[in-house]
């Protein structure tokens, strides 16, 4: 724009409102002068009226007191009239002064100053004669009305006064507003004619200046939405330009690549990121060459993955530009590496699941039927000692049969648990001692816990096991003696934690870890572990299901498993268990064990293998219980529509052929008596009774293969007829020592 209209604007803005300024000034000057004025004359009238008044209530007091007195005699009377005769004295100077400028004011008071004479007068006459000669002699006094009258001129004298004082304070008032009025009038004029002039000048050097703003705001604008767009991206993102040197960047191109701060600045070649980024444990970036020489397609983006020392997974992109330049994007692709890693173990699990779930069942029916014939056998068998270590050595391998199978749903996460709130200050105590029996002398074992330890929700049995299992694999690291430390604590697994551990939920655990002082194990060991059939031990040694089964056993409970290792330091493993909120700690098992418990209860057994079926009724017709048989569902309905007045237990496999299943039987037997109590038995169990890896609330299971002692425990328990202390069976994992991994 010309300098004509900038010289027009700087007039407008400096010169006119300083002109209007100063007028404004000096007539509100002039005024606010006058105001005061104006405010002193009408404090005055204030003054004078408030006078005027005083001086009528002094009149008033007076002529109060004398009537008190005059009518009672009393002296004390006299004390109004005393003070308002002293006071009218000097209200009447103070009068006279404030009047001095009002010769109209001055004549009134002239004429007042007699009559308030007379009236004082009289009262004084009137309280004298009430004194000397009595109320009659008073009373003729105040009857001749001289003293009314001059009260009442008085009055009125006052009254005059009082309306010409207000007169002249409502006149100064009306002249005080009207001046604040005309001030305020011009100061809006004057401040409305300074905005106009403001915003015309204003207009004026917009129109100068509009197109170097415009252009200036612009390049702001966009230099603004590319750094907001840079900084909202999870990505590290960093533009270079055809010269191979850094032009944009935002933060996480530097959180991702670890480059330090001075490096990031404009200018920056290329070149050093590189070298940068080479140094071992960096995610190393290609080279200039690779850029100049490693695509076909000059217009092609190339991507290739890198690996922190940390464990971060990145991926870098380099997109070209079409000036020459090139952008790298970085993103942490780590999350979806732990989630892959994660999909890749459920679908482990699921093909170990459906593998064990097709074998278990019939294996341990199978397993059921030898367990069973050998301790029904062994129970009858008297003084041949060879044949009873025979058939000692064939129930053991048949349990350790059972056990393995075990172990296999447990890392499946499909055994059925029963968590309840564990005490582990209570119960680990009482594992030490078996695990320096066990263990052996050269094994020091140690126990470290901590003050206020929260209760865990996990099976209880499971437990135990799982910590067996993990001494036995730590004595077999140490075979030259070492020590094995036991330590309980709580921990808080937060957000943080959980962001490196995807299958982790943030939360209080309770925590068990289980250290040795080993040979240690490497990261390529320490990664495949857990896997099932995994072992590092001689043929023979060791099935790979040990730390396979604690593994599951953690996870099915809702926690998580953490193992440290070096070689040659030792190794820990950490169990972390949900902490238990709300529920009653449940009653530790105490007691030795008593004498199978015996019955005469009616017990109706359905199963559909008749070898199982067989000997479960063997057992418990030895027992003394009265036993009736089904091999399925209907079967088992006729049998209780026939025998239903006497039947006390229902004794069914989960898994049964047709159409009525095991927890589908249970139902209908109990819709019909609902006092007849239900006890499953099961090799491997389907939904119907087992929840998320938790037996439904009231569900009492005993799993097969099961021994007679187990069988006999867990009946009288269902029954309500067990021995006090006998130990739990039934789904509840017994305490073996396993050389497994």
């Amino acid at each position: 724009m010309s300098q004509y209209l900038v010289r027009r604007a700087n007039v407008l803005v400096l010169v006119v409102p300083l002109i209007f300024l100063g007028l404004i000034g000096a007539v509100s000057w002039e005024r606010l002068n006058a105001s005061r004025d104006a405010r002193e004359w009408s404090q005055h009238s204030y003054a004078v009226l408030t006078t005027m008044k005083d001086l009528a209530i002094a009149l008033r007091d007076a002529e109060r007191g004398q009537r008190g007195y005059v009518l009672t005699g009393k002296d004390e009377y006299l004390a109004p009239y005393r003070e308002g005769r002293d006071r009218i004295g000097v209200l009447q100077g103070e009068l006279q002064k404030l009047t001095a400028d009002n010769l109209a004011q001055q004549e009134r008071l002239r004429a007042l100053a007699p009559v308030v004479q007379h009236k004082l007068e009289e009262l004084a006459q009137t309280v004298q004669a009430r004194r000397d000669g009595g109320f009659e002699a008073a009373l003729r006094i105040v009857n001749t009305d001289e003293g009314r009258n001059h009260m009442r001129e008085a009055e009125a004298v006052l009254a005059a006064m009082l309306a010409d004082e207000q007169r002249l304070l409502d006149d100064r008032l009306a002249q005080n507003d009207a001046r604040a009025a005309w001030v305020r009038w011009l100061v809006l004029a004057g401040s409305v004619l300074a905005v106009l002039t403001l915003l015309w000048a204003a207009r004026l050097l917009n129109r100068a200046w509009s197109r170097s703003y415009q252009t200036e705001a612009e390049q702001r604008d966009l230099a603004l939405r590319l750094r907001t767009t840079l900084d909202s991206l999870s990505q590290g993102v960093g533009v270079f330009g055809p010269d191979r040197k850094l032009a944009s960047w935002n933060e996480c191109f530097q959180v991702l690549l670890d480059l330090p701060k001075a490096m990031l600045r404009p200018s920056t070649n290329y070149g050093a990121f590189v070298e940068h980024t080479a140094e071992p444990g960096r995610p190393a970036l290609e080279t200039e060459d690779q850029i100049r020489h490693g695509s076909r397609n000059p217009r092609e983006a190339v991507t290739y993955e890198r690996e922190r020392a940390d464990g971060h997974h990145l991926e870098i992109r380099r997109t070209p530009m079409p000036d020459g330049g090139f952008v790298l994007t970085v993103s942490d692709m780590t999350k979806r590496a732990q989630a892959e890693g994660v999909l890749r173990e459920a679908q482990k699990m699921q093909a170990i699941g459906q593998l064990t779930g097709g074998i278990a069942h019939d294996f341990n029916n199978l397993l059921q039927v030898i367990l069973g014939n050998l301790e029904f056998v062994r129970a009858k068998l008297d003084g041949d000692a060879k044949l009873q270590t025979r058939i000692e050595r064939a129930a053991w391998a048949a349990q350790r049969g059972a056990t393995l199978t075990g172990q296999l749903l447990a890392f499946a996460r499909k055994q059925p648990l029963a968590p309840a709130a564990v005490d582990l200050a209570a119960t680990m105590p009482d594992l030490v001692p078996l695990l320096r029996r066990t263990l052996g002398e050269h094994i020091e074992v140690r126990y470290v816990e901590t003050a206020g330890l929260w209760p865990a929700m996990a099976d209880p049995a499971q437990l135990e096991s799982a910590v067996l299992n993990l001494a036995l694999n730590a004595r077999d690291a140490m075979p030259g003696g070492g020590r094995l430390t036991i330590e309980l604590g709580n921990k808080v697994l937060d957000e943080e934690y959980a962001r490196h551990h995807a299958e982790v939920v943030p939360g209080d655990y309770a925590m068990v870890a289980v250290s040795d002082t080993g040979h240690g194990m490497t990261p390529e060991v320490v990664k495949r572990v857990f896997e099932p059939f995994f072992t590092t031990k001689r043929d023979g040694k060791g099935t790979g299901l040990g730390l396979a089964m604690v593994f599951g056993f953690v996870k099915q409970s809702g926690g998580h498993v953490k193992i440290y290792s070096e070689p040659g330091e030792g190794t820990t493993v950490k169990l972390y268990l949900p902490r238990a909120v709300g529920v009653a700690v449940a009653a530790q098992r105490t007691g030795a064990p008593v004498a199978l418990p015996r019955g005469s209860a009616t017990v109706l057994v359905v199963e559909d293998e008749a070898a199982v079926r067989e000997i479960a009724c063997a057992i418990l017709a030895d027992l003394g219980y009265l036993v009736l048989e089904a091999a399925d569902g209907e079967e088992a309905l006729r049998v209780f529509g026939a025998n239903a007045a006497s039947v006390d237990l229902l004794l069914t496999d989960v898994i049964l052929p047709g159409n009525v299943r095991g927890r589908e039987l249970s139902e209908r037997v109990r819709a019909i008596r609902p006092e007849v109590k239900v006890l499953f038995m099961s090799g491997y169990t389907e939904n119907s009774i087992v929840h998320h890896g938790r037996l439904d609330d009231g569900v009492q299971l005993i799993g097969k293969p099961f021994k007679r002692e187990q069988l006999a425990r867990k009946v009288a328990e269902v029954l309500g007829t067990g021995a006090l202390g006998a130990p739990e069976a039934g789904n509840v994992v017994e305490l073996r020592p396993n050389r497994d991994t």
